[in-house]
């Protein structure tokens, strides 16, 4: 954000006749804080500390900021990725040499790669994943059946790399996942998957934008929808809403969840279309998301509430939206002072994602805070602080 944020927040504060202490007590963000920011000392900090502190000045969150991003992936992390990196950048039409790839065997390689995505097997990935990609471009080059077979795996691969934090490759891999997808309902999916990545990289008026775009475009009618026009519509209004609410726009972020609150209750349970573990959606997914919204707005009572009363163990342990909302869960013990039980939440997910908890800043920042707070660190805290890489 460079200096941005500082010479923003000193501007709005003082049209808006306030003191540095009054702005801190109304966003609740501490006034050295406050302080820093302002004079240039801090040029960064959290996107829900920046939202908090446009919520007290009564803006969007996007006045303050010009972009907020998440840390990108480290080197190492780069490095151990590099030989993907090399398979999406290679030239149209370079696959396997010795022997042609087949559409079947193309087909069936991918299906047999979609369980290592659902479950994330960063591992396994790491070394299944530079081959098909080269296979799946030969076979595109000569057999135009290997087209979506081609724009399913670059979205998956999309995904993968927005998990890891290597923003840049999933930028890649997503914009080429476009050009391929043969129908609208796989490129609405896409879109779904690109609002999040922006919203990743903090860019919160790009992804309201796309995701407005796309769910006017692929809005369903209702009586007569598929459920994967239902769950692509739904996935869209959940990701414009997250970027409303994390730009200060709480009333659009309600009518967005409550538009997709219609979709799942014409659906009426969770449904996968097609088995697609990234399209999974219905009733429970919303309210993950609305548990999500409360977080981001800083009221931890109301996550905890709504989350005694969503049936998050109905779905998969290595469901990355169950294991994000269970981040908001331990965000919110940890809020509140309930350590242990944040503790005990980061166990459960690390249980069920030994591989997805690291990826996780959001885990890192919980950590930190519980680290800070506490006089003493039991061997399970540290053991995590480890796992999660917080900074000594």
């Amino acid at each position: 954000m460079s200096a941005y944020l500082g010479e923003r927040l000193r501007e709005i504060r003082k049209r808006r006749g306030l003191t540095q202490r009054q702005l801190a007590d109304l966003s609740g963000v501490s006034l050295s804080l406050v302080r820093k920011l302002e004079q240039g000392e801090r040029t960064d900090t959290r996107l829900e500390t920046a939202r908090a502190l446009a919520h007290a000045l009564k803006v969007p969150t996007t006045h303050l900021v010009a972009a907020h991003a998440e840390e990108p992936a480290d080197e190492a992390t780069v490095r151990s990725w590099a030989p993907v990196h090399a398979a999406l950048a290679a030239p149209a039409g370079t696959g396997t040499l010795d022997e042609a790839p087949t559409y079947e065997g193309v087909r069936d390689a991918l299906r047999s790669a979609v369980p290592l995505f659902a479950h994330d097997r960063f591992t396994e990935l790491g070394t299944v994943l530079p081959s098909l990609l080269r296979d799946t471009e030969a076979l595109t080059a000569t057999d135009v059946r290997g087209r979506p077979l081609r724009a399913r795996l670059l979205e998956l691969t999309g995904w993968l790399m927005t998990q890891t934090r290597q923003f840049d490759a999933a930028e890649l891999a997503l914009d080429r996942a476009q050009d391929d997808a043969t129908d609208g309902v796989q490129r609405a999916a896409t879109a779904s998957v690109q609002c999040w990545l922006l919203l990743r990289r903090g860019r919160l008026a790009q992804a309201r934008d796309l995701a407005v775009r796309w769910s006017d475009e692929v809005e369903p009618r209702m009586s007569r929808a598929t459920p994967g026009e239902l769950s692509a519509w739904g996935w869209l209004l959940l990701r414009l809403s997250a970027a409303a609410i994390r730009d200060n726009r709480p009333g659009e972020a309600d009518d967005a969840l409550r538009l997709a609150h219609s979709a799942a209750v014409a659906l009426g349970r969770e449904c996968t279309p097609e088995g697609d573990f990234l399209r999974t959606f219905g009733p429970v997914t919303v309210a993950l998301k609305r548990a999500e919204n409360a977080m981001v707005a800083d009221r931890p009572d109301t996550v905890l509430s709504l989350a005694s009363r969503i049936p998050a163990d109905t779905l998969k342990p290595t469901s990355n939206n169950r294991n994000r909302h269970l981040l908001d869960v331990a965000s919110a013990q940890t809020q509140l002072r309930r350590y242990a039980e944040a503790v005990d939440t980061l166990q459960k997910i690390r249980a069920g994602s030994p591989q997805w908890l690291p990826n996780q800043r959001y885990a890192r920042d919980i950590l930190d805070r519980i680290v800070t707070r506490r006089r003493t660190l039991t061997p399970e805290i540290r053991e995590l602080a480890d796992v999660v890489n917080l900074p000594v």
